[in-house]
């Protein structure tokens, strides 16, 4: 009994740790968030007058104040600063400048085509990386030497550069596939290849690396001995031994994809976060920019813990520290 609450206790522990950091991550894009809308220039109420009116002119004294009044940029900035760390605590993202309405209900529209298309990128992009290592790391061969330097090329190439090539050939050219818009699975194809196609080159260098190192281990030579299939040992022994510095870097990449989906759904003219920032970025809609690098500052912090959690799962050897 006291062995079993010794790990529990250290499991709440490590939660407890990891709810910390992930605060301390957001609490810092908040704080970041809240310095860029202070230091840019141009003064902010004259930015939201001329962002409703749709005019360039100075505003007068009179709009100024009221709108300075309206959103508290008249109290001092620690004021400021503090009002608007309490109401990100309590889900108040603000109010869009351009769209009158919550920034939380603004972004919750368009989350959901975003998040789908980093995760179909993600799984994509694991697939290629295990299909191409499994058959072809650790062999003597043309196919492992090339698979080397595919690798090291899909992680050079930008995925919007990608985008656009996969959009020219395959639907403006061949005709595939849907040129833009449109959320269907058959949509979603050229955009998560975009993003897959270079994130599988940065997996595959760090996970050939170790399937080569772990191919040399004597549970293999063990394995093999038994008489099981070299396919068999690859996927069964050594794969998931090799996977673990891969899903180290999941977290990071799942926090690139949505960054990098951002470019990948502008070229695809899709439904997303992309949109909605590059819209709120062109018309200084502050409050929605700040709202998408917090909601992805959180997802950021999500996502770490569960590739976290996913160590225990693949290795039971590993424990959470």
């Amino acid at each position: 009994m006291s062995a079993m609450r010794m790990v529990a206790n250290s499991r709440l522990f490590w939660l407890a740790r990891r709810l910390a950091s992930g605060v301390i991550v957001v609490w810092a894009a908040a704080t970041f968030t809240f310095l860029v809308q202070c230091l840019l220039p141009g003064d902010r109420a004259q930015i939201i007058i001329n962002v409703m009116t749709g005019n360039v002119g100075q505003a007068s004294r009179q709009e100024l104040a009221a709108v300075n009044a309206k959103y508290g940029f008249d109290q001092p900035l620690g004021v400021q600063y503090a009002k608007y760390i309490w109401a990100i605590g309590h889900g108040d993202l603000g109010q869009s400048y351009q769209q009158h309405r919550p920034v939380a209900e603004v972004v919750a529209e368009q989350i959901g085509p975003t998040i789908v298309l980093a995760l179909a990128a993600l799984i994509a992009a694991w697939l290629i990386t295990i299909l191409t290592t499994v058959l072809a790391a650790g062999r003597d061969n043309i196919w492992s030497r090339l698979l080397g330097g595919v690798q090291v090329l899909l992680a050079t190439l930008p995925p919007y550069w990608l985008a656009t090539i996969l959009l020219v050939v395959f639907a403006i050219k061949l005709r595939l596939f849907p040129v833009a818009g449109g959320n269907s699975p058959i949509a979603l194809v050229l955009p998560t290849l975009a993003l897959a196609l270079e994130l599988s080159g940065f997996f595959g260098q760090v996970v050939v690396s170790e399937f080569t190192r772990v191919l040399e281990q004597p549970f293999v030579t063990s394995a093999r001995m038994r008489g099981m299939s070299d396919l068999g040992v690859r996927f069964r022994h050594v794969l998931r031994h090799a996977a673990l510095p891969g899903i180290t870097l999941s977290g990071w990449a799942l926090g690139k994809l949505l960054s990098g989906a951002v470019l990948v759904e502008a070229v695809f003219a899709r439904q997303g976060l992309g949109g909605v920032l590059v819209t709120a970025t062109s018309t200084r809609d502050i409050p929605v920019v700040s709202g998408v690098i917090l909601v992805s500052a959180g997802l950021f912090v999500l996502t770490s813990t569960v590739v976290d959690l996913t160590y225990g799962i693949v290795d039971p050897r590993i424990k959470l520290t």
